[in-house]
């Protein structure tokens, strides 16, 4: 069931795109997975017939009722970003025209793989329905270079250069490693999966869905990053990078990730 947030959100949602001449709107992010709060914003895809210059676009939204209209992002790409509100309500458009959202969907990254398929259209053609048909499952080649790519960055140097990077007073140097490896370990879970990645918003929600994982991958990875002593975080997340791989498919990155992380928990024991 949606959150009474959602639904408010999702009504207010709907009269921005009733007022877009646009093909396709469609509400991402948490509004569409039906969990929006009190601080959630409304995400919408708009998807036109020909490219719009960014001027268009905010007038457009500025038409639809947005005010305190700004932008973000980088402006030479053909996509356009377009934040404002109504009713107080903070909104964000992305806008994409209709050869362009071929593109996306053709070769999605993971954030556009994750927003298209759990998507709600609020104007449509159809073509939301068909893209996230497409989208329905990563491809498998797609999930194994995914995993391969994850795991590179465990292995090639000896196992005790971790113990440079639980000196004392050197805690940014630890939390980067922590943050990229859990992101990595999220990596390879998703990819396992073969769901898109999304944001590490709301994590624990998010993989209790999914079947294949570490055991209490996400409560391990808010210990590690709330763990006061250095070594003892980095045990944590090592264990769980270990875990990961151990239930990857067999590859030259994976395989010597085993080995590798293995080692590593040995030098931080």
């Amino acid at each position: 069931m949606a959150t009474p947030r959602s639904d408010e959100l999702r009504a207010v949602a709907q009269r921005v795109a009733d007022a877009l001449p646009a093909d396709e709107v469609a509400v991402t992010g948490s509004v569409s997975r039906g969990v929006a709060d009190d601080v959630s914003d409304i995400e919408l895809l708009v998807v036109v017939a020909e490219p719009r210059t960014l001027d268009e676009c905010f007038r457009l939204a500025a038409a639809a009722g947005l005010t305190g209209l700004d932008t973000w992002g980088d402006p030479a790409t053909p996509t356009r970003r377009v934040s404002g509100y109504l009713d107080g309500v903070p909104i964000e458009t992305i806008w994409w025209h209709r050869a362009l959202a071929e593109e996306q969907v053709a070769a999605p990254t993971q954030a556009t793989g994750d927003a298209l398929v759990h998507a709600l259209p609020l104007k449509t053609g159809g073509l939301l329905a068909e893209w996230q048909r497409r989208l329905a499952v990563v491809p498998e080649d797609v999930a194994a270079a995914r995993i391969e790519e994850a795991a590179q960055r465990w292995g090639g140097f000896t196992p005790a250069g971790l113990l440079t990077i639980v000196r004392p007073g050197d805690r940014l140097q630890l939390t980067e490693w922590l943050v990229d490896a859990a992101t990595r370990v999220l990596a390879i879970v998703y990819a396992l999966n073969r769901s898109w990645q999304p944001t590490s918003k709301r994590l624990a929600a998010r993989l209790a869905a999914l079947p294949v994982k570490p055991e209490r991958a996400a409560e391990r990875i808010e210990e590690a990053l709330a763990e006061p002593d250095p070594r003892r975080a980095l045990r944590i997340l090592t264990q769980l990078q270990l875990d990961a791989v151990r239930l990857a498919p067999s590859g030259p990155n994976v395989d010597r990730a085993r080995r590798w992380l293995a080692e590593a928990l040995d030098v931080l024991a």
